[in-house]
């Protein structure tokens, strides 16, 4: 993975923590009305401006994990949301929001146990994370999911994904998969989901990554 900087933007009673080498400026943040976040300011991230709980909000907004936040009274910490769920974006990464345990990443990103933004297109240089590769390298898949899945008698818990080395994201849990558009398209707690850019059922695996000389690098 990648190797950024970190900053924690300090406040009185909530820190917020931003990694460089999560973010991938969807500008949840940045847009989102209010004074924490404001481009061009220095420090951009400033607590102390707006109310705990809408500190708590933006962060929990962020897809890619890259914004945490510390309360110092530890009265309140980020919970994984109810229902496990990925999103297969138009043209870009799976975001995935849940009670998640990637393996084999470091343990100082917290952000990510509960969402993360994983590559597909196969050119992130930072796997299993997106880097925006997609769009220097004109990765095209707009999100078109066409299995329905086994279904699912439960939901909830924990939601493992496991990087296969050359190879696909495992899936294993409670998981509900959006299409690009929205839609809920696919129930279900196994899965083996591309990462190559190649296979040609995205966003399942159908083995092009053997085909296309994947390397993983993670």
């Amino acid at each position: 993975m990648a190797n950024k900087e970190k900053i924690v933007f300090t406040g009185n009673k909530i820190d917020v923590t931003w990694d460089g080498g999560l973010c991938i400026h969807i500008a949840e943040c940045g847009r989102a009305k209010g004074e924490l976040f404001i481009g061009g300011r220095k420090p951009w991230c400033q607590p102390d401006l707006v109310e705990d709980a809408d500190t708590i909000n933006v962060v929990e907004r962020c897809p890619s994990g890259a914004l945490t936040y510390t309360l110092k009274d530890q009265s309140a910490e980020e919970k994984p949301e109810p229902d496990n769920t990925i999103t297969v974006s138009y043209n870009g990464p799976y975001f995935v929001r849940g009670d998640l345990k990637i393996e084999s990443i470091s343990a100082d990103l917290g952000g990510v146990n509960y969402r993360a933004a994983l590559c597909r297109c196969g050119l992130s240089k930072n796997k299993p994370f997106c880097d925006n590769s997609h769009e220097d390298g004109n990765f095209k898949d707009y999100g078109a999911v066409g299995d329905t899945g086994a279904g699912l008698e439960n939901t909830g818990g924990q939601l493992k994904i496991k990087p296969l080395t050359d190879g696909p994201l495992l899936i294993s849990g409670n998981l509900t998969m959006h299409n690009g558009s929205g839609r809920v398209a696919w129930t279900g707690d196994q899965a083996a989901l591309c990462r190559c850019g190649a296979s040609k059922n995205k966003p399942f695996c159908d083995g092009s990554h053997t085909a296309a000389g994947f390397k993983s690098d993670d």
